[in-house]
């Protein structure tokens, strides 16, 4: 479970064929991460793209120069993190064949796209 606060979710419908456990460990650490940097009324948005599927949240981002670390064990930007979140969605990722791309969200905020998913019609 990750708490909520007052951050909102907006879901389009989109299926993927992934293991479930490995699938809803990846979205709560995204989750845990948005509303843990993004403040408390965060809107973290999940939807499809080609060949895949992108969460993006309405928070403060992640410095590009900070892009490339924030998958490795231990990385933290020191708000109170572990620094083993994003590491377990990288392998979760791994795991599966999915690449991830790290980007910005319109408003600033972090965006994760995971392609080399197989969409379920």
């Amino acid at each position: 479970m990750v708490e909520t606060r007052d951050a909102s979710l907006d879901v389009t419908d989109i299926r993927v064929q992934a293991d479930r456990g490995q699938l809803q460990a990846l979205f709560e650490n995204l989750f845990r991460n948005a509303i843990g940097h993004g403040g408390d009324d965060v809107t973290i948005r999940i939807g499809p793209v080609e060949d895949g599927l992108y969460v993006e949240d309405t928070g403060t981002g992640i410095p590009e120069e900070k892009r490339e670390v924030v998958f490795e064990h231990g990385f933290s930007t020191g708000y109170g993190g572990n620094g083993v979140g994003l590491t377990i969605v990288g392998r979760i990722a791994n795991r599966h064949g999915w690449s991830i791309e790290l980007g910005e969200e319109q408003s600033g905020g972090t965006r994760f796209e995971f392609t080399g998913v197989e969409i379920i019609d």
